[in-house]
């Protein structure tokens, strides 16, 4: 499930499921033996601003809807099958060290005090961050386009064009882990300004470059690696700032809209990039320039509750930066739910490049291929808007396996019907599931773990994601060298049907509930 790295700016490469990485410890959150939870009786600290919007609302949150980001009993397992979650409306005041916080920069929560919650569309601290991430979103999906086609018109070299998204992605993956390490530790508005400032700084240089006219290769694949690790670093962020500025009751709408930006980023990025491209060598560039500046803006206007939550001893930072991924390998129903998510990303992006030969080989035109894999983006944006069904005809555990499912007899589609319609309809479908899937890693993994591990959490999901992108796309290349594009399809689609076995004989995962 390729991730924002997030949902504030998805890495190069092709998507598969889902899209979208200091100090001394001090003593780790203290968890009791065999649970993932916290201790009866003993409150996690909540966001500041989703307790005391929760608060003013005056109403328990809807369970059918609204995602718990909230205390519960002790479990062995996120996925629950039981209802033992305690409603925050009814717990015990936080923890030491969250009771009186000193003042920070953050600006007071400006929604009033009336009982009912204001709109979502009306939030406009929600609406100002989204509008800057899918800026930001925006102009990496055109610079995904826009620099391979430079570094091809610079040197005529496919391989060195292509470098451009191994650079990029490279960067964003080593630093991933750290990136989440930082937002569990440092002021998360100070860490997004800095990642935004210099993604702008990078782009504008590229521009200039070209205007100077002495924009080189190197030139061109640092900017890569500057992009790649400010994703890694304003990924978990912008995750993070989401809970700040929205109530809990919000929470699972705000991600739901949040899929329409990587939705509608994915779906104009690449034909605008050619666009811009036709009017002058430098234009998408400086679209990017005005892309990013966007975010840098939004970014600055809105003041939030930026602090990392102090953990159980009182401390905003607790253990280490490998810490977000022990907590997930140390629970079997964690490690099932990461991995059918990376086997879809795995084939996803295994698919695109057979599916590419097999409609090059049929005759289809360069513009019938682009048409026919903008079926993906299509199909993302058409499921943000069924994620709030979807998650209510199904559990998680049979949600994940469903969506999983239904796109093994899919690879055969293209090989056995061919053609770009085939294809765009074939790609629209599998994506229809996929913003359920990314909404529900949020709901029964990021909002389960307190907030001064979240950030850890969420790039070490992050990263174990995205690791099945370049598999996925090594894997199909080496097959194609030796296999027919159709048989290739075939042979992705067993693999998937093998892998799936194990996690769908899981008895836990398929009875698994969303927390209550």
């Amino acid at each position: 499930m390729k991730s924002d790295q997030a949902h504030g700016a998805t890495p190069t490469g092709p998507r598969g499921a889902g899209g979208p990485h200091i100090a001394p410890p001090v003593r780790p959150v203290e968890r009791p033996e065999g649970s993932q939870q916290s201790p009866p009786g003993h409150s996690r600290p909540a966001s500041a601003s989703s307790a005391s919007a929760a608060g003013r609302s005056g109403a328990p949150a809807d369970p059918a809807h609204a995602p718990a980001d909230q205390p519960s009993a002790p479990t062995t397992s996120t996925l629950t099958t039981s209802a033992a979650a305690t409603p925050s409306s009814t717990s015990p005041p936080p923890a030491t060290g969250t009771e009186t916080e000193p003042e920070s920069e953050s600006e007071p929560n400006p929604e009033p005090t009336s009982g009912a919650l204001v709109p979502l569309r009306r939030n406009w601290r929600f609406q100002v961050l989204w509008g800057g991430a899918a800026s930001a979103m925006l102009g990496t999906c055109i610079a995904d386009t826009a620099y391979p086609l430079l570094l091809l018109a610079m040197t005529g070299s496919a391989s060195t064009a292509g470098a451009f998204g191994a650079v990029q992605f490279t960067a964003s993956l080593l630093l991933g882990i750290h990136g989440g390490a930082v937002a569990d530790r440092y002021d998360r508005r100070r860490i997004l300004l800095v990642a935004d400032s210099a993604r702008l700084l990078a782009a504008l240089s590229i521009p200039v470059a070209l205007h100077l006219h002495h924009l080189t290769v190197v030139h061109t694949l640092l900017v890569g690696a500057v992009l790649g690790a400010t994703m890694a670093y304003s990924g978990p962020v912008r995750m993070l700032v989401l809970r700040a500025v929205v109530p809990p009751e919000q929470l699972r709408q705000a991600l739901a809209q949040d899929e329409l930006r990587v939705g509608g980023a994915s779906l104009l990025g690449p034909p605008l990039a050619g666009f811009l491209l036709g009017l002058g060598r430098s234009v998408p560039f400086l679209g990017t320039v005005v892309a990013s500046l966007l975010a840098l803006t939004a970014a600055w206007s809105v003041r939030f509750d930026s602090r990392p939550k102090p953990g159980a001893a009182g401390t905003a930072w607790s253990g280490g930066a490998l810490d977000g991924l022990r907590h997930l390998l140390a629970d079997q129903q964690l490690r099932m739910t990461l991995l059918v998510p990376f086997l879809l990303n795995l084939a996803g992006s295994a698919m695109v490049l057979p599916v590419m030969v097999l409609l090059r080989d049929g005759g289809t035109s360069s513009s019938g291929i682009g048409f026919a894999i903008a079926g993906e983006a299509v199909g993302g944006l058409l499921g943000a808007l069924l994620v709030r069904r979807l998650h209510s005809l199904m559990g998680p555990g049979r949600l994940l396996l469903s969506v999983a499912w239904v796109s093994v007899p899919l690879f055969l589609v293209p090989a056995v019907l061919g053609g770009p319609v085939a294809v765009f309809g074939t790609l629209a479908v599998m994506m229809l599931g996929v913003p359920s899937l990314r909404v529900m890693v949020d709901v029964l993994i990021f909002q389960q773990v307190p907030d001064e591990l979240r950030g850890r959490v969420i790039a070490a999901t992050m990263t174990a994601f995205m690791l099945g992108i370049p598999a996925g796309t090594l894997g199909a290349g080496v097959l194609l060298d030796h296999l027919a594009p159709g048989t290739t399809l075939c042979l992705f689609a067993a693999l998937l049907a093998a892998a799936l076995v194990a996690p769908t004989c899981s008895r836990a995962l398929r009875g698994a509930r969303w927390p209550a």
